[in-house]
């Protein structure tokens, strides 16, 4: 006797509310690899198709958590609407949070939050500029702390030192009573950062370039000008390295 077809639709039902395709069930293994594929051809929402799934089977993996946290981090450079951009950093920073509450001890889930905050903090308002600062320092801090040899790491607090270097007096005093304490940064502080980052890997053009963005900010025209082309020659290696090249021909197109 054959079964009611409803009961013969059900393994085709479930094999495709589970993706199971000729028996097999991607693992979590198989999928963070096509994550990583896809990672690798810069196509974050692709990489996320894998990734999200992988998360479900594997909640508490903090390489996968920071895995998901960069995706969304390079959506936000793909959309136009500043709403989505909050959208896909608030995701990003969620992600980063849960790796740094799970790996105390671990560099990079350490830094996680602070990237996020770093790509959020333009759309943020003035007073939330304020709060979040001291974040990134801090977050940086404890991942240099945790492995002085995390390139990345050294970048951010380069950016930081950058960022905040030449607040004047008058807006400083401003920012302060409206806004709370602003803290204190120098070029000279990110010079030093950045060539850290260089010297532990001279291989990221964004180390370079924004190297080159400081001396530029210093008024330093001739190694701005030498690090800023020495950055845009390079390969593009990361997602973000275009963008990083957009703001350094801006730069390097300012310069007298």
């Amino acid at each position: 006797m054959h079964a009611p077809s409803f009961i013969r639709v059900i393994p085709a039902a479930l094999a495709l509310c589970f993706g199971v395709t000729s028996g097999h069930a991607e693992t979590t293994a198989e999928l963070v690899a096509k994550g990583d594929a896809a990672d690798k051809s810069f196509q974050p929402a692709l990489a996320l198709k894998s990734y999200l799934p992988a998360e479900t089977m594997a909640k508490n993996d903090v390489g996968l958590l920071l895995r998901i946290a960069r995706q969304y981090r390079h959506l936000m450079s793909d959309v136009r609407a500043e709403a989505d951009k909050l959208k896909y950093g608030s995701l990003s920073l969620d992600y980063a949070k849960r790796a740094a509450a799970l790996a105390p001890n671990d560099s990079d889930a350490q830094l996680s939050p602070a990237i996020s905050y770093g790509k959020m903090l333009p759309l943020k308002s003035k007073g939330e500029q304020v709060a979040i600062s001291p974040l990134i320092k801090a977050a940086a801090d404890r991942a240099i702390k945790l492995n002085p040899r995390n390139d990345s790491a050294w970048h951010v607090l380069g950016r930081w030192h950058q960022s905040l270097a030449n607040v004047t007096g008058a807006k400083r005093a401003i920012a302060e009573t409206l806004y709370g304490k602003l803290p204190t940064g120098s070029n000279a502080d990110s010079v030093t950062c950045f060539q850290k980052a260089i010297a532990l890997n001279p291989g990221r053009l964004r180390h370079h370039v924004e190297l080159g963005r400081t001396y530029a900010q210093m008024g330093n025209t001739v190694d701005a000008r030498k690090c800023l082309e020495k950055g845009l020659k390079m390969p593009n290696k990361e997602k973000d390295d275009f963008e990083v090249k957009a703001s350094g021909k801006e730069t390097l197109a300012e310069l007298p």
